[in-house]
């Protein structure tokens, strides 16, 4: 076969292909536009999940008779003033929505731009073009797409379900929305009820209220502000406390200049600022904002435009990694008193309210005989012996004998400790409410920042084996712990073949006291199994650190002193990240007083 030159509407078809996969993707061409047109109101509106029919209508600028007809052909864009790719500004610069929007569905636009007298109208079937009309609009421009695909009817069968292409079409104007708090939008169908984003006062409050509206009030109240700035690259957004987690990455936003992306660079970046939060499982919810000189990143490396490139990647990787984790640590106490209010929820009467017409010689309880006369001696039920079956017993460490703590550590963030609850936690009492705090999780969190900063200033402490402790395990695994001797000698854990399926451990960390040195090699080992050898060293001395913390940390069961509590909640306020321990979870819960008055209907 002969090469030939493909017709006009063939090759438009190819390359709706690329920019139209479905109908959410015409949702973002077409509501990316109205945002460049300088739109203060934008509408969508979707039926049958954006197959049959698409509306957007926005008050933007609009566009004159002769920028109408030429905004439907192939390549035609006022976003490009001097032909420059590299200073990029706008969401859309290809000119290839509209023309590859009309040549799989029937496109309709009417649109006005204040010069002209009246708006006009121009419709795109198939890839042919109507003739312009003149049009009743009094501002800006009204799109309606119908008939998704009705020109290429084999990209039907790809679509999934109208609730579901619905779902994505909802998801690309989220994102859209939390880039544009200044724009008000309403998303509306046969799919969903309507639902209206006013648009938000500029800064920082108007950014968190618009991303409290889409995400909901738990990320509006626990979200932590994030910024920073380097280079001409600036980091701001909201990250929240590593008590709002989610099962996927869904729940992270990025945006690049405005521009909603999926990026591997800045998901790597959080991931790794959260390293020290969340177990691995989890993953957090942020939405992060980075602005740059449009030199300075590359935004035509994808067709749909939802990848970036930059130009000096490690720059905006670290400032992403030093925001969250400054933000993180400067709120870091916030995990835990948040997680307050789900404590207080778990809690419910004892007791339902009695109807207004209870009768309570209808009680099931009413004796049915005479009752025998009571003759002022205490009932045999409550003697000693009957009474012993009730006795669980006093508290293991309690410090209740001083009558009042003393007004210092009342007032200290932790307060004071006031007794110990089966032997793992300690309740301490505030100015205005009481703190329960894991013991285990706590110490863990205080033993990891302590190893953390003697690895950064100089060394770990070791202690030297009078007698080394030979552990057996399988050669696998021996193996695998020799290939890294030198990350554990980093931390004081020193380590040596000793025969075929056995290490002799010489010297350990001196902050892990006594430990038992072959349950920590064996944890190492499973860990170490899961590592990717592309997993940077820092990532990997972390994981080491947190095993090593969990190890020498103190054990649930372990009964302590009062002044031993009270000295685990004074190290507790002087650790950074002291609200949740290494794998997430939240080293203490605080209880506020007004909260437990409403739970007695005190208030």
């Amino acid at each position: 076969m002969s090469v030939r030159q493909l017709p006009e509407q063939v090759v438009n078809r190819i390359a709706a292909g690329e920019v139209v996969e479905r109908p959410a993707s015409v949702v973002k061409e077409l509501v990316e536009n109205a945002i460049d047109a300088g739109a203060s109101r934008i509408e969508i509106f979707s039926d049958g999940g954006g197959r049959r029919r698409i509306a957007i209508t926005d008050d933007g600028s609009g566009m004159t008779s002769a920028d109408l007809v030429l905004a439907v052909e192939r390549h035609a864009t006022s976003k490009l003033d001097d032909e420059d790719l590299l200073q990029i500004r706008t969401l859309g610069f290809r000119g290839e929505a509209l023309p590859s929007i009309g040549a799989v569905a029937r496109l309709s636009i009417t649109t006005r731009n204040l010069t002209e007298p009246h708006a006009w109208s121009l419709s795109v079937e198939g890839g042919v073009k109507s003739e312009i009309m003149p049009a009743a609009l009094s501002q800006g421009t009204r799109v309606e797409v119908s008939d998704l695909f009705y020109a290429t009817p084999a990209r039907l069968k790809f679509l999934k379900t109208d609730r579901t292409e619905a779902e994505a079409i909802r998801e690309v104007v989220r994102r859209l929305a939390m880039a544009r708090p200044d724009i008000a939008f309403t998303l509306a169908g046969e799919e969903r009820s309507p639902v209206t984003w006013a648009a938000a006062l500029p800064g920082a409050a108007g950014r968190l209220t618009r991303l409290g509206d889409i995400l909901g009030a738990d990320f509006r109240s626990c979200a932590i502000d994030v910024r920073a700035e380097r280079d001409g690259v600036a980091v701001e957004g909201f990250a929240a406390a590593p008590s709002l987690t989610r099962a996927n990455a869904l729940g992270q936003y990025l945006f690049v200049n405005g521009r909603p992306v999926r990026d591997k660079l800045i998901l790597g970046a959080v991931r790794a600022a959260y390293a020290d939060y969340l177990p691995r499982d989890r993953h957090p919810v942020v939405a992060l904002f980075v602005r740059l000189d449009p030199r300075e990143v590359d935004a035509n490396v994808h067709p749909a435009k939802t990848e970036v490139r930059f130009r000096n990647a490690g720059l905006v990787r670290a400032l992403i990694v030093h925001a969250l984790k400054e933000g993180l640590s400067r709120e870091g106490r916030r995990t835990a008193a948040n997680s307050g209010g789900a404590a207080i929820s778990s809690f419910r009467p004892s007791f339902a309210p009695r109807p207004g017409n209870w009768d309570w010689r209808r009680s099931p309880s009413y004796p049915a005989g005479p009752m025998p006369e009571f003759d002022g001696s205490a009932a045999p039920a409550f003697a000693e012996q009957e009474q012993a079956a009730f006795d669980v017993g006093a508290p293991t460490a309690d410090i209740r004998s001083e009558t009042q703590p003393s007004t210092e550590l009342i007032d200290r963030p932790l307060g004071a400790a006031r007794t110990q609850i089966h032997e793992t936690y300690i309740v301490s009492q505030t100015r205005d409410g009481l703190i329960v705090v894991d013991q285990h999780a706590a110490h863990e969190r205080i033993v990891y920042e302590k190893l953390k900063a003697s690895l950064a200033h100089n060394g770990v402490q070791r202690q030297i084996l009078l007698i080394p402790e030979v552990v057996e395990l399988d050669e696998a695994t021996v193996e695998r712990l020799l290939a890294r001797d030198e990350e554990l000698s980093s931390f004081g854990l020193a380590i040596e073949s000793f025969g075929p399926g056995a290490v002799a451990v010489r010297e350990t960390p001196s902050l892990l006291g006594k430990t038992d040195a072959g349950a920590l090699l064996r944890d190492l080992a499973e860990h170490m199994a899961e590592w990717d050898e592309a997993l940077p060293l820092e990532r990997r001395l972390l994981h080491v650190a947190a095993t090593m913390a969990c190890h020498g940390s103190v054990r649930a069961g372990r009964r302590l002193k009062p002044e031993e509590m009270n000295a685990l909640l004074r190290e507790m306020e002087d650790t950074p990240n002291s609200g949740q321990c290494n794998h997430g979870r939240p080293t203490y819960v605080e209880l506020k007083l007004s909260d437990i008055e409403k739970l007695f209907g005190r208030r």
